[in-house]
């Protein structure tokens, strides 16, 4: 029996699942070619590379979001997943300077990113704002949003596999239904900021697509660090873990420790509320293999999200 582990000793976020599963060894072209079946490919660019953290290797991935300003120019928005998708709003992590990390401090400095495109349909002219931040804001772009029912339906009528879809919109219900909790609507009207929504459904859709092709026969986590301090969402300064994220670790234990920042995201929660069977230290298994998705920020400990893959031991 294969056992798919979730590590969580520094949280967990979309981006940094993504890293890890794919840094499995898994096809990077195949898992690409996959993504393109969700037809967003004029909405996004997906960068995949190798990073380091605090010693550890592994794969950090960034998603880019492209959009048409009223020039006809593509605008670049740098939107690495912290906030998930806090029902149309952006977060900022209020943390200490000496845990932000140089790449942050370089990209303020300077007011421009470098990216290495691992796709290529698009070619685009960006102009990439200076007033992007890692783990920061989203931005509005003539006020577009996707409900739940819109991004249903954007998987539903995609050329993804039934098992991806199935997958995909299980993680995006648990979102949706945390959200609507939270800002007391119905789950089915909750609305997501394009931005937001965008690089989450990548980040969600990606996460599927990943699981279909490793096909676990048990997923399974650590107990899961949320972190501490506080975020500032637009609706006012939120502790951690941000209220959506609470309510999706419902059942799951928890602790804060080593870090004070937003550690878990919404997405990372619905990720995990969505797949996990079982909450345990370590399971009893042989690991065959061990992937690392890293963050966006430096900790005392590696900013990075683990997982194992292995045979369960025979009881």
């Amino acid at each position: 029996m294969k056992i798919l582990y979730f590590d969580c000793f520094s949280g967990i976020s979309g981006d940094m699942t993504l890293g890890a599963l794919l840094d499995l060894g898994l096809d990077q072209q195949a898992f690409l070619n996959e993504l393109d079946k969700l037809g967003l490919n004029k909405e996004y660019d997906i960068q995949i590379k190798k990073g380091i953290k605090r010693g550890i290797t592994g794969l950090d991935v960034t998603v880019r979001v492209l959009h048409s300003n009223s020039e006809g120019h593509d605008v670049d928005h740098h939107h690495s997943e912290v906030d998930g998708m806090h029902h149309g709003e952006g977060a900022e992590v209020l943390q200490p300077e000496s845990e932000r990390t140089e790449l942050e401090r370089e990209h303020q400095r300077s007011g421009h990113h470098s990216y290495h495109h691992l796709s290529d349909h698009t070619h685009r002219h960006s102009h990439v704002h200076s007033d992007t931040h890692v783990h920061s804001h989203s931005h509005s772009v003539g006020g577009v949003q996707r409900s739940f029912c819109e991004i249903k339906d954007l998987i539903e009528n995609s050329a993804l596999s039934r098992n991806v879809k199935d997958i995909a919109l299980k993680i995006f219900e648990k979102l949706a239904t945390a959200e609507g909790k939270i800002h007391g609507i119905p789950y089915d009207q909750v609305h997501f900021h394009e931005v937001g929504a965008v690089d989450s459904i990548v980040d969600i859709v990606g996460t599927a697509i990943c699981i279909d092709m490793l096909k676990p026969d048990v997923i399974m986590a650590s107990p899961v660090n949320v972190g501490g301090g506080f975020v500032k969402c637009q609706h006012g300064i939120f502790p951690v873990p941000a209220p959506a994220t609470l309510e999706l670790l419902k059942g799951v234990p928890v602790y804060s420790k080593n870090a004070q920042g937003e550690l878990v995201t919404p997405t990372g929660a619905a990720i995990l509320s969505a797949l996990c069977r079982e909450f345990v230290e370590f399971p009893s298994m042989v690991i065959e293999k061990i992937g690392y998705g890293l963050g966006k920020r430096d900790y005392r400990v590696p900013n990075c999200l683990r997982v194992c893959w292995g045979e369960a031991l025979k009881k």
